[in-house]
């Protein structure tokens, strides 16, 4: 995510000074690091480490010779960067919060829909902003698709990060926490645990793959982002309920749906309320398109030619004769 930031800022010809996550400050030094041996001028990449954010990020944001914010973050820290730069009329590129939307439609190819959402849910522990929060199944093939993603989740291996697992911990304490009192949550109120749904009692931090079914949208779950790896399942039966239900949500990042009438999937991609749509595919970041969200999910993109324009601005010249 900081080269996403900061390579298109250098190519703009901007310097930039970058304040990393506090759980995650070694890799924005050692990028630095490699940056200036690589040639990049002393000063043109900053970083400021700290354990003050809100401090620091304030003084940043109003400073009178910063010009452009960009973020990547959770979207009530989003609100608080939008505040502070709009003291000064700064540029702002926001990249927040999600609530993925991934639907399975009845004539959809089953196996590569099964594939798609395990990636697009357990990749990185479900611990990235494009994660499929919420799967949509409709309702006269939901049996099919839970004990095929029953097979597959049992599958997947858990343990600690230099082990290579297919689940490893989750950042920090209270990210398992939230995870535990989501599940529990949906529990409560009449979700059917399939499997998993505890921690892992031999490592640390890492919350077991875990597969709900029977999930409603009055559950904590429906409208909370997990960033843990726990798939819920709602089901549906039309089209239009299910593209209803997939926008009643304030954030708009990703969407991805499987289906293979040609007329289904043009309406579909065009009703999602998502910057992003996966289109049968479970997997849709990539470097050479633009990245970026709607709603509170964010302002700008980054990557592509419009993580370019992110960093500059269009100044029009108009010479008479001399």
């Amino acid at each position: 995510m900081i080269t996403r930031k900061v390579a298109p800022a250098l190519a703009a010809g901007c310097s930039i000074i970058l304040k990393p996550a506090e759980q995650t400050p070694l890799s924005a030094l050692a990028l630095a690091a490699l940056a200036e041996k690589a040639g990049i001028p002393p000063g043109l990449f900053q970083v400021v480490t700290t354990s003050d954010p809100a401090s620091v990020g304030e003084f940043l944001l109003t400073h009178s010779e910063i010009r452009k914010v960009t973020f990547t973050g959770s979207s009530k820290v989003g609100r608080i960067l939008m505040g502070h730069a709009a003291r000064g009329i700064k540029g702002i590129s926001l990249e927040l919060g999600g609530n993925a939307p991934f639907i399975i439609f009845d004539d959809a190819d089953m196996e590569a829909a099964l594939d798609g959402l395990i990636t697009a849910k357990f990749r990185n522990s479900g611990q990235t902003c494009i994660s499929a929060n919420r799967a949509f199944v409709q309702k006269s093939i939901i049996n099919r698709v839970i004990a095929g993603l029953k097979e597959r989740v049992l599958k997947l291996t858990h343990g600690r990060g230099s082990d290579n697992p297919d689940i490893g911990p989750l950042i920090n304490e209270d990210a398992l926490s939230k995870v535990e009192r989501l599940v529990e949550d949906a529990k409560s109120k009449g979700a059917q645990l399939e499997c998993g749904g505890t921690r892992a009692k031999e490592s640390q931090n890492v919350y077991l793959p875990t597969l709900l079914s029977g999930m409603t949208d009055e559950m904590e779950m429906f409208s909370t982002e997990i960033f843990g790896p726990v798939l819920p399942i709602y089901s549906f039966e039309t089209d239009e309920e299910v593209l209803e239900r997939a926008n009643n949500t304030e954030f708009g990042l990703s969407a991805y749906f499987y289906a293979q009438d040609s007329s289904r999937i043009h309406r579909v991609m065009e009703g999602l309320e998502s910057g992003m749509v996966g289109v049968n595919t479970g997997f849709i970041s990539d470097a050479s398109a633009p990245f970026g969200g709607v709603k509170e999910s964010g302002l700008g993109r980054e990557g592509a030619i419009e993580g370019l324009d992110a960093y500059q601005e269009v100044k029009y010249i108009c010479q008479g004769g001399l």
